[in-house]
C-alpha cells in the first residue's frame, strides 16, 4: 500500500497555505514539484551558478550535479547514460529530432504518424511533408479514440522510415501496447518513436524494455523542472545529422542541443531520482538496482491510482449526462479522464467547480487531431480531470461532490 502521508510530505505544495483546501486535478498539464528537485535548484542558483566543468571548486560542483542527473535518471529508465538527452521541452526536442533525422532519408521515403498524438509528437514530423517525405496517418477509431495495431499492416512497408505514436493520449488516455507496436515497426525496418508525456507521470517507464528507438517525456510533468527528456538509442544517434555546434558532432548530450542546456535545471532533475529513492526506501526493504526500483515504484503508483480511478469512473458511468472519452475500464487507461457533459455547457460548470476548490482543465490541450478524429468540437473541447499518485481518496470525493453540483 502506498503511504500517501509520506508521499505528500515530499511535495511542498501540500503545505502551502494559499493552496490549502484546493484539490489539484490538472496534473496532466504539469505536476507539483517534489522538494528534492526544489532543493537542488535552489542550491544550484545559490552556490554554483557558474559555468560548469572548470577547474575551480564551484564549477566542479556544478558539473558533478549535472552529471548526477544523467547517471541517476538513466539508471531508473534502464538506458545508457549516453542515450539520455535534455532539452527545453518535448515539443522542442521533437522538432530537433525531425531536423536531425531528415538528412538520413531520401525524397519519397515514408513516415507513419498517429492521429492520437499530442501535437508535440505530431506537428514536427508532419512538416517533413514539405521537404519531400510522404506522411501517412494512423487514424484513431472515431468512436473510442483508440489506435488499432492491426491497421499498421496496411501502412508499413519497405519505404517506411519512422513510426511515431504516444504511449497514451493526453485526452483519450488508453494505454497503447508499446512493445507490440514497436515490434511491428521494427519488423518493417522503421525507427520507432514513442511520446511518453502523458504516461511517464504515473511512474517512470522501463524505457530500455519497451523496444523503441526514441522515447520522450516532460520532466515538469514528472515532479521536476521544466525540461524535456528524450532517450535516443546509441546507434541511432550516430546516424543523425548533428544539430549542435559543428565541433560537438558525435558527442552525446550535445548533438541534439542547438543552444546551450539549462545547467541549473539539469542539475535539479537529479532530484526526481532522489525522490524515487526515498519512496523506495520507505516502502521496500530489498536492495535492488535502480531499474528494478523503478519497476516496483511504478507498480506501487499504478495500484494506488487505479483504485482512485475505479471509484471515479464508477461514479461517472452511472451518470446519464456525461460522455467519458476513452475506455471506462481503469485497467486500460491512465488516470487522465476527459469528459463531455451532455446537458450542460462546460463553461457553466467551471465556476461551480472553482467554488468547490477544484483545479481542473478545459480545452483541447493541443490534442487537436484525436479530438477532431472523434468529431469533438474544438470550441468547447473537453473537461479534463487528471491526477497522480499523490492524490487522495478524499480529493476524489471532493471532485465527485463538485461535479455533482456543477452538473445538477
Amino acid at each position: 500500500m502506498l503511504d500517501i502521508d509520506f508521499i505528500r510530505k515530499q511535495f511542498p505544495a501540500f503545505s502551502e497555505p494559499s493552496l490549502d483546501g484546493w484539490a489539484f486535478f490538472e496534473n496532466a498539464g504539469g505536476s507539483y514539484t517534489c522538494r528534492q528537485v526544489i532543493n537542488r535548484l535552489t542550491d544550484y542558483y545559490t552556490k554554483t551558478k557558474v559555468q560548469p566543468y572548470a577547474a575551480y571548486p564551484a564549477s566542479q560542483t556544478a558539473g558533478a550535479a549535472m552529471d548526477e542527473a544523467y547517471t541517476r535518471l538513466a539508471a531508473y529508465l534502464n538506458i545508457g547514460e549516453d542515450e539520455l538527452n535534455f532539452g527545453p521541452s518535448t515539443s522542442q526536442n521533437t522538432y530537433v529530432l525531425a531536423q536531425a533525422m531528415r538528412g538520413m532519408w531520401q525524397d519519397g521515403d515514408e513516415i507513419v504518424v498517429s492521429t492520437q498524438d499530442h501535437e508535440a509528437n505530431a506537428g514536427a514530423w508532419r512538416r517533413l511533408a514539405q521537404t519531400g517525405i510522404v506522411v501517412k496517418e494512423w487514424l484513431v477509431d472515431p468512436e473510442t479514440g483508440r489506435l488499432n495495431p492491426d491497421d499498421l499492416d496496411d501502412l508499413l512497408n519497405d519505404k517506411t522510415r519512422l513510426l511515431a505514436f504516444p504511449h497514451c493520449s493526453n485526452v483519450v488516455a488508453h494505454i497503447n501496447p508499446v512493445a507490440e507496436i514497436a515490434a511491428k515497426g521494427k519488423a518493417a525496418g522503421a525507427i520507432v518513436v514513442t511520446d511518453g508525456v502523458a504516461y511517464a507521470p504515473h511512474g517512470l517507464p522501463d524505457v530500455g524494455g519497451l523496444g523503441v528507438d526514441i522515447y520522450l517525456f516532460s520532466l515538469y510533468k514528472t515532479w521536476g523542472p521544466h525540461l524535456g527528456l528524450m532517450y535516443v538509442k546509441r546507434d541511432l544517434l550516430k546516424e543523425m545529422v548533428n544539430q549542435g555546434h559543428y565541433f560537438n558532432d558525435g558527442s552525446p548530450h550535445y548533438m541534439l542541443t542547438p543552444a546551450g542546456p539549462d545547467h541549473a535545471q539539469i542539475a535539479a532533475a537529479a532530484g526526481i531520482a532522489a525522490y524515487l529513492d526515498a519512496v523506495y526506501a520507505h516502502h521496500f526493504d530489498e536492495d535492488v538496482d535502480a531499474a528494478e526500483r523503478g519497476r516496483r515504484i511504478h507498480a506501487l503508483f499504478a495500484s494506488h491510482e487505479k483504485q482512485l480511478l475505479a471509484h471515479l469512473l464508477g461514479w461517472l458511468r452511472n451518470r446519464d449526462d456525461i460522455r467519458i472519452i476513452g475506455p471506462d475500464d481503469p485497467e486500460l487507461r491512465a488516470p487522465t479522464v476527459s469528459i463531455i457533459p451532455t446537458k450542460k455547457r462546460i463553461s457553466e460548470m467551471l465556476p461551480v467547480l472553482a467554488e468547490h476548490k477544484l483545479m481542473v482543465g478545459n480545452g483541447h490541450f493541443y490534442a487537436v487531431r484525436p479530438l477532431t478524429g472523434m468529431n469533438i468540437s474544438l470550441d468547447t473541447g473537453v473537461l479534463r480531470l487528471s491526477f497522480l499518485h499523490y492524490t487522495t481518496q478524499q480529493e476524489i470525493e471532493q471532485l465527485i461532490t463538485g461535479l455533482s453540483a456543477a452538473l445538477d
